[in-house]
């Protein structure tokens, strides 16, 4: 086993050589890709995979260290889940924290008066090229106005406050199986149990590599 320091570890951004690109398919927002790549070995392998624009989600944590959670069916795999406010980054150019700050208001009638950045992924990286920023959401209030005109699977949302703790311990008893809920809600507790805090996550405007928007 390679011992490194933890200076050493951290992504980084590589290429390999492509021989062929297309895409067989493109719906509205998003597609599927085939290339051709130059494996270590000199050979060349295929590799499909879903084009994505980007994603933003939001953990919206109340003063009673409860999380905002939704539950929406889920097509693909004939389920309800219990997920976080989350949208797709299709309008170009948008500032991923007015998308999350949307989705917020949409999806919950909420808006936030303090946000950070939890965490960045990507959702699948063998599969598709899909980025997510996830924020955190604290200082709730309800959204001025009227709600939002739900449309398709959003019509039957559900929503509840958990405490965090309770949704640790249903991540970990195979309760909950949304990547972005157990990805912010494991974030979350570090952070909170981690030194400096919530104080110590990085502000809501920080680089995002992954999808510049500067």
């Amino acid at each position: 086993m390679d011992d490194r320091s933890t200076a050493d570890v951290a992504d980084v951004a590589e290429e390999w050589e492509i021989r062929g690109s297309t895409t067989p398919f493109q719906g509205r927002v998003t597609g599927v890709r085939t290339e051709e790549v130059l494996m270590p070995d000199g050979s060349w392998a295929r590799r499909d995979y879903q084009t994505h624009p980007g994603s933003v989600s939001v953990l919206a944590l109340d003063d009673r260290q409860r999380v905002l959670i939704l539950r929406q069916y889920r097509h693909p795999v004939r389920q309800r889940l219990w997920e976080l406010p989350a949208g797709l980054l299709d309008v170009p150019g948008e500032n991923p924290l007015h998308a999350a700050q949307r989705e917020l208001y949409e999806e919950a009638h909420c808006k936030a008066g303090e946000w950070r950045v939890l965490v960045d992924f990507y959702t699948s990286p063998g599969g598709t090229d899909e980025a997510l920023r996830l924020f955190l959401a604290t200082d709730l209030s309800e959204a001025e106005g009227e709600r939002y005109e739900a449309h398709g699977e959003e019509l039957e949302l559900e929503s509840a406050r958990v405490p965090v703790e309770e949704l640790v311990r249903l991540i970990h008893a195979g309760e909950l199986h949304n990547p972005t809920l157990i990805t912010g809600t494991l974030a979350l507790y570090a952070a909170l149990h981690g030194p400096g805090g919530l104080d110590a996550l990085r502000p809501a405007d920080s680089a995002w590599p992954a999808r510049p928007y500067f």
